[in-house]
């Protein structure tokens, strides 16, 4: 028989048309247990959106599409604008829309921050590279908020929920690193002189060049440069104020793993227009202030990547038959999709628990857990995605190496949120820095884990351990990564023995705090309920 005439039998269905959000219980527990159940009814509505079809095809033809740099016009003048596919602005515009990017600075209310992550947890299911720009957006409007009326104009752009509509609105990119330096943007070498004196918001001309300059499509970009009072932050426009193109000379778009729907370039800049933000020398307390939101979002992002993948993977289990038996009824198999699962609603449950901090603003303890728990989330919930994509990927067998497949282009994302924002020694480094600066971060966050107490002998063995060795400063830098990795998993076994179901909660100690995380999925013990564990992640 040819293949055209051939029956095409045991295939998964495709996974499309269906709720991200009611299908999750996982996130739609973390939406009302952490202050936004008024939202429930708007986030149901907004996972019906961008579960269909139309929004998965958006994404796989936005990346299978990447921008293209046109540094020059036919005549040799210089463009430096990008040309992105279709299905890239109309990502953008649905996501701005919604109000993804700085919803929670536009309309302030209790749990806003938490609706988002929500929102921004289930965009990350479809598309990656357009959270870029949101993200800094999202990032930049408290660093610019800080500087009273001399960002206004921007601010109220900022939070539009216009997309590219005659200057209605705007996003935000950011420049930092370069070649020489890295993280250590002490050592950046771009100058920047005053045009007709120095002070917050007077105008600079900077020279130098970026390394990574992220989004160079954005309508504004906070930048890191040295001035005679230091290393400082400005606010460099696309445009200048009679509309001619800002010296932004883009030099090359980045050949990346992932991420490929969206720019990443290396920049110079020729005398470029830019704006003090703050005080000269205080570039990185200003760029930092941005950072705290882009790592929360990091977190995000990587919880949603986690999340579209086991799904994709339980689908494909109760759809697929081999040996006889359906693949969610194989004993090994239901026991690496039910720790998949797990992985996930962990993840789900401390990266909400975070967002809940950032809705808390005034609170002083909500303040000292947002300044450790935020390096802690980033790293730990960044740092075990790429491990459940690729395990995700191996349930599809081959076909989930293939690019038509809706896993291989999530797995190639999967790492970037690591690297991003600070890779993994930054993350725990800060870690430290934030409990040994201020006594009371580790009593915010010994009062968590405490909240817990009593409940199990093991988490109460485990807490032990991890108080004594916080308290113990020698070393500290080379056990970084101990410490950090610990913080999270007793947080999410607090969060479990509190809040989660009780299949949850006693796979999690069973599995995790015993002898910490797998070194592979589909370790988790006998007794231990898969159905219950795989329908948190989704629904049957």
């Amino acid at each position: 028989m040819s293949r055209t005439n051939a029956e095409v039998s045991n295939q998964s269905a495709e996974l499309v048309d269906y709720n991200l959000l009611s299908s999750h219980s996982a996130l739609t527990d973390a939406l009302v247990r952490e202050g936004a159940a008024h939202e429930q009814a708007a986030l149901t509505a907004l996972g019906e959106r961008l579960g269909r079809v139309t929004m998965f095809t958006l994404g796989d033809a936005a990346n299978r599409n990447p921008p293209q740099l046109r540094a020059y016009d036919r005549s040799g003048a210089r463009l430096d604008t990008i040309d992105f596919h279709p299905a890239w602005h109309e990502l953008m515009r649905r996501l701005v829309a919604e109000g993804l990017h700085t919803g929670p600075w536009a309309q302030r209310h209790p749990g806003a921050h938490v609706a988002r992550a929500a929102g921004y947890m289930m965009w990350a299911e479809v598309e990656n590279g357009t959270q870029c720009p949101a993200t800094m957006s999202y990032g930049a409007v408290p660093a610019l908020v800080r500087h009273g009326e001399t960002f206004a104009p921007w601010l109220r752009l900022l939070l539009s929920r216009e997309y590219d509509a005659a200057s209605a609105g705007a996003l935000i990119g950011m420049g930092m690193t370069e070649r020489q330096g890295g993280s250590d943007v002490r050592t950046n070498t771009t100058r920047a002189r005053p045009v007709n004196g120095a002070g917050p918001g007077r105008e600079y001309r900077l020279r130098g060049e970026k390394w990574f300059f992220s989004a160079p499509m954005c309508d504004a970009f906070l930048v890191l440069a040295q001035a005679a009072g230091g290393l400082s932050c400005f606010l460099v426009p696309r445009f200048q104020p009679d509309r001619s193109v800002n010296a932004l000379r883009l030099l090359r778009l980045k050949d990346k793993l992932g991420n490929r729907s969206n720019a990443s370039a290396e920049v110079e800049f020729d005398d470029a227009l830019g704006l003090l933000v703050g005080e000269e020398g205080r570039g990185i307390p200003a760029i930092l202030e941005m950072g705290v939101y882009t790592r929360l979002d990091n977190a995000i992002g990587s919880a949603g990547l986690m999340r579209q993948c086991v799904s994709q993977a339980i689908h494909h289990s109760r759809g697929r038959r081999a040996f006889g038996r359906l693949l969610s009824e194989q004993p090994l198999m239901r026991n690496v999709l039910a720790d998949l699962a797990l992985e996930c609603e962990a993840a789900v449950m401390l990266t909400m628990r975070l967002a809940r901090a950032f809705d808390a603003q005034e609170e002083e303890e909500a303040t000292l857990l947002r300044r450790v728990l935020t390096p802690v989330v980033k790293y730990w919930v960044c740092k075990r995605a790429p491990a459940v994509c690729a395990e995700a990927m191996e349930v599809l067998g081959g076909n989930g190496y293939i690019e038509d497949w809706p896993i291989a282009r999530r797995f190639r994302e999967s790492p970037l949120n690591s690297i991003w924002e600070g890779s993994g020694n930054i993350m725990c480094l800060d870690v430290l820095r934030a409990l040994t600066r201020e006594p009371a971060t580790l009593e915010a966050l010994e009062t968590l884990l405490e909240g817990a107490a009593g409940r199990d002998a093991r988490y109460d063995r485990y807490r032990a351990a991890l108080s004594a060795d916080l308290g113990d400063a020698s070393d500290s830098e080379l056990r970084a990564r101990d410490l950090t990795q610990r913080i999270a998993l007793a947080t999410q076994a607090a969060l479990l023995l509190t809040h989660g179901p009780a299949p949850s909660c006693e796979a999690f100690l069973a599995s995790r705090l015993a002898a910490g995380p797998p070194a592979a999925f589909g370790t988790l013990p006998l007794g231990v309920d898969c159905d219950a564990l795989m329908a948190r992640v989704l629904a049957p």
